[in-house]
């Protein structure tokens, strides 16, 4: 992979983190999932059966720009 540098302000300082799912029955982290949004029944989002990755969140130590990426499967 590429060094990372944000997109924003082009700076090459960028520290990790991650983006907190607080959610009931969430595991604590977001997710991404592939495909359109398309809810359930009950409201929420449909997720059976699709590819699901691990985001990586990195914040701009200069102006604050988050920079996500979602390259792990989970």
């Amino acid at each position: 992979m590429k060094a990372l540098h944000c997109t924003h302000c082009g700076a090459a300082e960028l520290e990790p983190g991650f983006v907190e799912d607080s959610g009931e029955g969430s595991r604590g982290y977001a997710r991404w999932i592939q495909g359109a949004l398309e809810l359930g029944v009950f409201g929420g989002a449909r997720r059976l059966g699709r590819p699901r990755r691990q985001i990586d969140a990195y914040r701009c130590v200069s102006c604050g720009h988050l920079e996500l990426f979602a390259h792990h499967p989970v």
